[in-house]
This record gives structure tokens, C-alpha cells and sequence, in this order.
């Protein structure tokens, strides 16, 4: 009898960089949960590659800013869990779904405020208490930031300390959860090739070639340059780094 595959839930992970984090995780060998907010269909490709690798992989309908929706995903996540894997439990958690908005301080609304707060804090904080009953002892939490909360760029106050304060929550997360045997790390991306913000990093030439001049490697990151980080967390390989933030940025503006 073959011995059951870890599983790992993944939201955001229809795309962009959650895609790339579901991709490196199944070729570690575990299976996927992702969820999606609408693109349906760009996570059932993703499911398509999890499987080619030869994974289990499923997807799930989620909005990460409605915490009243949690009690009723987790209710669905255990019987598709029950349905495809056999249980009812996961392993690791990646909280990775969001968005960017990129406004002046000075102009940045409440309605934007209250939106990055929701996806980027609130939602987390919430989504990973409720998770908790789920998560298997011994397993793993990593949550995404952003090099942005160690350097500033012009537009990003509001993100980047809904992302600050992430980074605090890791490190009370891997204090109040490690009798459970449960880590609890941050992985924060720096400038990266994908649609987020628009895709201003990758698709405007100009800001493509500035922030590449901000990095010693020359280059602005891509999204393989995040997935594999975040797939050696989801291993017993990482089972002795807790409480860290991990920044995977090509060392950009030191």
C-alpha cells in the first residue's frame, strides 16, 4: 500500500506566483489544494500540471477578504479532502493569495485601506485560525510578504504594512503553535515578473529596467524564483527554520 502524500493549500494558486508554488510543491512529491477567486479555469490548468507531474491536486472557489465565508469553504475543503485524498486533514498552509493597489499615501482612500486590510491581514489572520482544526501537528505555515516592507517604493505604504504586520503575525504563529510542532515562516518576494499591480514589472519596459538596475543580479525576479523556496518549506528538509522571514529578492536594493 503507498504511503499517503502530505497535502498542501495553497490560495491563490490558480496563477502567477501561487501557480508557480503549486507546481514546485507537487513536484516535491506532495499533493495540492489551491483555490481560486474567479479564474476558474486557469485553475483547473493548474490542476492539469499538477497532475502531469503526478500529483493529486484540486481547486476551490475562495474569497480571501470575506471571512464570513470561512466556516462554509472549510466545510466543502473537508469533504473534497475526504473525496479525493481520503482524509480530512492538510499539512502546510500557504497563505499567498492578494492583490496590489498602488497609491500615494496621501491619496490612498479607506475603501483601498479596508481592501488590502481584508485580503492581506484580516483575511489571514482569520482564515489561518480557522485552518488550525485542520492542520496536521508537525506540518507548516508560510505566509507571503513582500520585500517591500524592508524597502520603500513610492505607492506601496498601504500594502506594504498590511505585509509588515504578516510578518509579525509569522512570528507569533511559530511562538503560540510550536507545541503543536507547527512552523510558522514568511517568504517575501521582491520585484517579480507577473500580472500583479497590473503587471507593471513585467510588462513596462522602463520600470522593468530601473528595478533591475536595484538588483545586484541584474535582473528582476520571475516566478520560479519563488515557487522552489516556498516548496523546501513545505518539506522535512525545513523542518528546523521557524519563526523566519526568508526574503528571496535577488538582494534587491541593499
Amino acid at each position: 500500500m503507498s504511503q499517503q502524500s502530505k497535502i498542501v493549500l495553497v490560495t491563490g494558486g490558480s496563477r502567477g506566483l501561487g501557480k508557480n508554488m503549486a507546481i514546485n510543491i507537487a513536484r516535491k512529491g506532495l499533493d495540492v489544494v489551491l483555490t481560486y477567486n474567479s479564474k476558474k479555469e486557469r485553475a483547473l490548468e493548474t490542476i492539469a500540471e499538477i497532475e502531469q507531474i503526478g500529483q493529486k491536486a484540486i481547486a476551490l472557489e475562495l474569497n480571501t477578504a470575506d471571512v464570513k465565508s470561512f466556516d462554509s469553504f472549510f466545510e466543502l475543503l473537508k469533504k473534497e479532502l475526504s473525496a479525493k485524498f481520503g482524509t480530512q486533514k492538510i499539512n502546510y498552509l500557504v497563505n499567498n493569495a492578494g492583490i496590489g493597489i498602488n497609491t500615494p499615501f496621501a491619496e490612498t482612500t479607506e475603501e483601498d485601506f479596508d481592501i488590502l486590510f481584508n485580503i492581506h491581514f484580516k483575511g489571514v489572520y482569520f482564515f489561518t485560525q480557522k485552518a488550525l482544526s485542520i492542520l496536521e501537528d508537525g506540518g507548516g505555515i508560510i505566509n507571503i510578504s513582500t520585500g517591500l516592507a524592508r524597502f520603500s517604493r513610492p505607492g506601496y505604504s498601504a500594502y506594504a504594512s498590511m505585509k509588515g504586520a504578516i510578518e509579525v503575525l509569522t512570528r507569533y504563529q511559530a511562538k503560540e503553535l510550536g507545541v503543536r510542532g507547527i512552523r510558522s515562516n514568511s517568504v517575501a518576494p521582491g520585484a517579480i515578473a507577473t500580472d500583479f499591480g497590473g503587471g507593471i514589472v513585467r510588462d513596462n519596459e522602463d520600470v522593468n529596467k530601473i528595478t533591475a538596475g536595484t538588483i545586484p543580479l541584474g535582473r528582476v525576479g520571475l516566478p520560479e524564483d519563488i515557487g522552489g523556496v516556498v516548496a523546501f518549506l513545505c518539506t522535512d528538509d525545513a523542518r528546523w527554520v521557524n519563526a523566519q522571514r526568508i526574503e528571496v529578492s535577488g538582494g534587491q536594493n541593499i
